[in-house]
């Protein structure tokens, strides 16, 4: 795994960190069982940072 890879990994952990101990302090097993899942800024970086996981930074596709 070359250094930009392990860049968005590491990005990808820490936003999955972040949501789930959201989830946790609000006792939700998903994002779309809370209230505050519409314009929800830890559940955005964590979508984007999937993206970017996948994309490594590349627009208009995936690298599987």
């Amino acid at each position: 795994m070359d250094e930009s890879n392990t860049q968005y990994e590491f990005k990808l952990n820490e936003a999955k960190e972040t949501l789930q101990e959201c989830q946790i302090s609000k006792n939700v097993e998903s994002c779309l069982k809370c209230s505050e899942l519409i314009g929800c800024p830890i559940r955005t970086l964590y979508v984007r940072s999937v993206y970017e996981s996948m994309s490594k930074g590349e627009t208009g596709g995936f690298d599987f």
